[in-house]
């Protein structure tokens, strides 16, 4: 319930507002804060549903003079459900969704609450993309902040290493202006820190020819290859070029799962799903290893498709709201077979048919880049892995987060402890964990934190405390 000095306060903040303000009662409101994970049950006092940049300096505004906590909403995809909170205000990007694109210069301009299938639809239309992620309903604000591994980042590199310029609102409700030319500090941050540092409303991305068919593949082979299978993706990557990014997962067959046919459903896999960005029919050749682990694969939808068909290969198997998401991450330095077969008895433990047990690899462009060029750090691992806990009913939930972190404890032994923060669990491990997935950037980012938000207004995130 608002109290009475809060409803005098969101009148006033009404009296500002362009967009739309959205309270509990509204018919309107329990779809405002529903986001991505189903997990996520939050109820927020005040939805500010922001029309233009003017509405969000009134939001920020808002929120640091009355105290109130306050979450940013760009895609609302972010699986530890930052975009909502109890109780405060939400700042809503979602309406800031347009994306412009400049041929001449190859780049792009999108808003705050843009989507990736927003981003990649306005792009194709020119041939171009910019690195992004896996799935198209993903808000290209959270992905970009926390890092952004995807199809093209072998290539060139993460989301956040793309970004070339930023409209930012600032704690103080200024607005900011981030570029190699001006607060370059800033944007260095944005590469990779979070949302640590104030609300970006526009996303400026370097633009690469891309498309409009690439190689894609997607090959499934039974889980009793699942050893040979992980060792082979070991092997590949190692001598693979520039042009392959490419994902190793374990998990089962789920019951019922279309398009794979019938008598698979329920069978454990290994499978190898990822982009070859060059000349397609080059590609298929390349990548031909992947799916030649069995000459009888479970399933193999492998083949020169368009790029933004493989941009949404994912988006099925991950339905916002009605599944219970729980990830974990975990930068491995090497993939030895001890760890493999570490990896292997994990993995075909999760309780939920839905969940993979997921292998990043980290090469190229996004392996010769360095703590210079951008806040994230992770450069150094071989390999993220990312146990993905999927399941649909409440009542599993322990089991499903159990197994999640059970796993990433168990692997320890095979990493500095650091981890990938867009795959952060709910950040349960606090500090601690922050600051060792930071490694040697993390005090240059608490001191950016302090010169841009010294009050830390900004901490419903993957959160960075000001250096004191």
């Amino acid at each position: 319930m608002i109290s009475f000095i809060a409803d005098r306060q969101t009148t006033v903040l009404a009296t500002q507002f362009h967009g739309e303000l959205i309270y509990p009662g509204d018919a309107s409101y329990d779809t405002a804060r529903g986001v991505w994970n189903g997990m996520i049950d939050r109820r927020p006092a005040l939805i500010a549903r922001c029309a233009n940049v003017a509405d969000v300096q009134t939001a920020v505004n808002f929120a640091r003079e009355t105290g109130w906590p306050l979450s940013v909403r760009g895609g609302g995809h972010n699986v530890a459900g930052h975009a909502v909170n109890d109780g405060g205000i939400v700042i809503d990007l979602s309406r800031m969704n347009s994306v412009t694109v400049d041929v001449e210069k190859r780049l792009a301009y999108a808003g705050g609450g843009a989507t990736i299938a927003d981003l990649d639809q306005a792009t194709q239309r020119f041939g171009l993309a910019t690195p992004m992620g896996v799935v198209s309903e993903t808000g290209v604000a959270g992905l970009t902040l926390g890092g952004g591994l995807g199809h093209l980042r072998n290539k060139y590199g993460l989301s956040a290493d793309n970004l070339v310029g930023a409209t930012v609102v600032t704690a103080d409700g200024q607005i900011v202006h981030a570029s190699e030319r001006e607060n370059r500090d800033l944007l260095w941050g944005l590469r990779g820190g979070g949302g640590n540092f104030g609300i970006v409303t526009t996303f400026v991305y370097k633009l690469y020819p891309v498309g409009p068919e690439v190689y894609f593949t997607a090959v499934f082979h039974h889980g009793s290859k699942a050893k040979a299978g992980l060792q082979l993706y070991r092997d590949f990557t190692a001598i693979a070029p520039d042009d392959v990014s490419v994902l190793a997962f374990l998990g089962i067959v789920p019951d019922g799962a279309e398009p794979f046919p019938e008598a698979v459903h329920g069978q454990p896999f290994v499978a190898f799903v990822g982009m070859y960005a060059g000349d397609a029919e080059e590609g298929e050749s390349v990548m031909q290893p992947l799916r030649d682990l069995t000459s009888a694969p479970l399933a193999d939808f492998s083949g020169a498709m368009p790029y933004l068909a493989a941009q949404q290969f994912f988006d099925e198997d991950y339905p916002a709201g009605e599944m219970r998401y729980y990830w974990k991450s975990l930068n491995l330095l090497s993939l030895e077979d001890d760890a493999i077969e570490r990896i292997i008895d994990h993995a075909y433990r999760q309780p939920s048919q839905h969940s993979t047990t997921d292998l990043w690899h980290i090469g190229g462009r996004l392996k010769r880049l360095n703590g210079d060029h951008a806040a994230f750090y992770g450069r150094h691992a071989a390999f993220v892995l990312n146990p993905e806990a999927n399941w649909e009913h409440a009542e599993d939930d322990e089991a499903n987060v159990s197994w999640a972190r059970n796993f990433v404890e168990a692997m320890a032994d095979f990493s500095d402890g650091s981890r990938y923060l867009n795959f952060p669990g709910f950040q349960e491990e606090g500090d601690a964990m922050m600051q060792t997935s930071f490694g040697s950037q993390y005090q240059r980012l608490a001191a950016l934190k302090q010169k841009y938000d010294p009050m830390n207004l900004f901490r419903l995130n993957q959160n960075i405390k000001p250096r004191e």
